[in-house]
């Protein structure tokens, strides 16, 4: 009955979205257009010809601060999980099955400044919630500005805009399960000269045993237009996280007791007398400076750097890893004339990015959380670099890319890192169409190619064995897709249908004593749908009980199914992705009240997916419930307090947010919370 109800709430939208459109004579104020500045000048999201999504700061203030994950999966097509405080997976149009944790398969920058070390790891988790002001979601392969990836590519906002005149911000948040979270971010403008530096503190006891978490987070950005059209910018940061690791447990187990860490065994004595946990030490930051040479030319230079001390008591062993990264990424822009309003306008821009980051990495044995003798040690070198070229046009109501990118990776290994393995170069073309039927609907087009090397943490996993047979994922996606809003704002609809054939999927598997070991599994064969729409049902009003009333709807469907797999005697082809659900409908509404008083509601579905590669176990569906009421005080004309409260998981369900996929000995589940409250404050000096 579940599967029936979605594509009528889908249905729902396309009617109201239709409504809206027929809906030019309202008076709802106009609302600011939708900027995309991922492909490094603004265009507006209407002629943007490829599938983009768009958190903006008034998404994220809407969800809970303490975690990125409800506002992000508020998008579709974006999977993330957190199996317990901290430990974040993150996926983009795929399967978690490349996460043993962390995020695999996808880019994430902030600014020009890649975190996505050249080895394919990205610490998500090291960013306070609060420093991330919005977030631009670019789905699919694409590697025609951003080098190798199959998923997608995110880009988040970590500094404040020019000329932002906020001088000082704080928030404080506290809630069940021990979580406390407070940041406090200052920033002025003198002239040409813009600083920021922010501060953010969080712990959290956690729902199971052995989950507590703490993370302190330090950032500064600094922006300096020394001469017009010319700007020096600085972003840089340092993490201090640390946080448990309780293991899965058994469903009887979970049943049993959920909040429990996994127990002991005869092979080990479990993560509570293991202390088993993640402590992660980062120093990040960069220097981009642009340059506006002339109207027509533009030219974008960034030099980045990260340093990490990384180490993880594991129920076999200890690993500590010391992490060196250094990279610079550079491109030129030409334009038309922008003064001239020709039918034809164009932009064309090259560049390349490089990267290499070492890796030393050590494992010992673990002994009550301590290290004991060494059992392996090996110094890894990942490199990468590409060329990119993108070239835009618009001609009347039609918009034009062709883009590509030529990636270079490889790695090198052993005791002096000096055991060579490269991968064959490869291009990642992308071509995009848009046509405008009207000024509010548009239509588009893509064909691209998606591309993703074994990271080092796949390459050298838990098992401490080196994997020289690992071979990059590859793939053709094709993509088409629907957007239309009204004149004013009052509704939107973003569609987008998708296939894509990937080569050599890489799935983790699991050996006897629990270590992560990765192998290529074949083919998958992806195909899914994506529905984003928003309609302000009351719009919004300076009188009336009910002030305005706002709905979003989100829906993902995945078809998703492995090709060609086979391992040893059994046949995998056919079966549903590992780890994949394939319905998930997010819907919401915000209630505008008196007093700058605000509801916010939402109800998320998720449909059943399987726990390993057989199909033969699977995770039951699930709807969530979450609510927050926020009350907006004005202290002065300048000044503001805003009050927060709310709860998750309301209807108390029994779940596993963060499943651990073809684990051994059935240990799939890592219970989340049941009901939950937390409430805080904001303030705006």
């Amino acid at each position: 009955m579940r599967t029936r109800i979605l594509p009528a709430g889908v249905l729902s939208i396309l009617l109201f979205i239709t409504k809206g459109l027929q809906a030019q004579q309202d008076t709802l104020q106009q609302l600011p257009e939708v900027v995309i500045q991922s492909y490094f000048s603004k265009a507006s999201l209407q002629r943007v010809p490829t599938t983009v999504s768009v958190l903006s700061p008034a998404d994220m203030q809407l969800q809970q601060g303490s975690s990125l994950l409800p506002a992000f999966n508020t998008v579709p097509g974006i999977r993330m999980e957190e199996r317990s405080p901290g430990s974040y997976r993150l996926s983009i149009r795929g399967s978690l099955l490349r996460s043993p944790f962390g995020i695999r398969n996808i880019k994430i920058y902030a600014d020009d400044i890649p975190l996505t070390d050249a080895g394919g790891n990205t610490y998500l988790n090291l960013v306070d919630p609060d420093a991330v002001t919005s977030a631009e979601v670019l789905k699919g392969p694409d590697g025609s500005l951003f080098g190798a990836n199959s998923g997608g590519v995110m880009r988040l906002a970590l500094a404040p805009p020019p000329n932002d005149t906020h001088h000082l911000q704080v928030n404080l948040q506290g809630g069940s399960y021990g979580l406390f979270h407070g940041s406090i971010g200052w920033q002025q403008q003198w002239k040409n000269y813009q600083l920021q530096v922010f501060q953010g503190y969080q712990r959290a006891d956690g729902y199971r045993q052995n989950t507590a978490m703490k993370r302190s987070y330090t950032q500064t950005t600094q922006r300096w237009e020394y001469k017009p059209g010319y700007a020096l910018k600085l972003l840089a940061f340092y993490s201090d996280l640390s946080y448990l690791t309780p293991g899965g447990l058994t469903l009887a187990e979970s049943k049993a007791n959920p909040r429990a860490a996994r127990p002991a065994t005869a092979a080990n004595a479990g993560p509570i007398a293991l202390k088993a946990g993640i402590y992660n030490r980062t120093f990040q930051g960069g220097l981009v400076h642009e340059a506006q040479f002339t109207p027509r030319l533009q030219h974008v230079i960034s030099v980045f750097g990260a340093n990490t001390h990384f180490e993880n008591p594991f129920l076999t062993n200890y690993e500590a890893r010391d992490e060196n990264t250094a990279g610079f990424r550079t491109y030129l822009q030409w334009v038309n004339n922008p003064q001239q309003h020709s039918i034809l306008q164009w932009k064309w821009l090259n560049g390349v990015e490089w990267q290499q980051t070492t890796t030393d990495v050590v494992n010992y044995g673990n002994r009550g959380g301590k290290r004991d003798t060494v059992m392996a040690a090996d110094k890894l070198n990942a490199r990468q670099y590409f060329f990119f070229s993108r070239f835009h046009a618009t001609v009347n109501n039609f918009t034009l890319e062709a883009a590509a990118s030529l990636n270079y990776y490889g790695y090198s290994y052993n005791s002096n890192g000096h055991t060579q393995v490269k991968f064959t170069p490869q291009l990642m073309p992308r071509v995009s169409m848009s046509y405008l039927f009207t000024p509010l609907v548009t239509g588009r087009l893509t064909v691209s190619r998606g591309y993703s090397p074994p990271a080092t943490a796949e390459v050298r996993a838990s098992n401490n064995v080196i994997n020289t047979a690992l071979q990059p994922e590859t793939g053709w996606n094709y993509e088409a897709g629907l957007r239309a809003a009204t004149r004013k704002g009052r509704a939107m609809l973003d569609a987008a249908f998708f296939y894509y054939r990937m080569q050599n999927a890489i799935v983790k598997r699991q050996d006897a004593n629990g270590n992560d070991y990765f192998v290529n599994a074949g083919g998958v064969h992806q195909k899914g749908i994506e529905l984003q729409g928003m309609w302000w049902i009351m719009k919004p009003r300076a009188q009336g009980v009910l002030r305005g009333i706002k709905w979003q709807e989100g829906y993902t469907f995945s078809d998703f199914k492995f090709v060609d797999y086979i391992s040893g005697t059994k046949n995998y082809s056919g079966n549903r992705l590992t780890g994949v659900p394939q319905h998930v409908l997010v819907s919401s509404l915000l209630w505008q009240l008196p007093e700058n008083i605000s509801l916010y509601t939402q109800h998320t579905f998720t449909s059943n997916l399987p726990l390993d590669d057989a199909n033969s176990v699977y995770a039951g569906s699930y709807h969530l419930l979450q609510a927050n009421v926020s009350w907006k005080l004005p202290l002065h004309t300048r000044y503001v307090l805003v009050v927060r409260a709310g709860a998750d998981n309301l209807l108390n369900v029994q779940y596993s947010l963060g499943n651990d996929l073809n684990a051994v000995g059935s240990r799939y589940y890592n219970p989340a919370p049941g009901r939950n409250y937390f409430g805080g404050i904001a303030m705006k000096l």
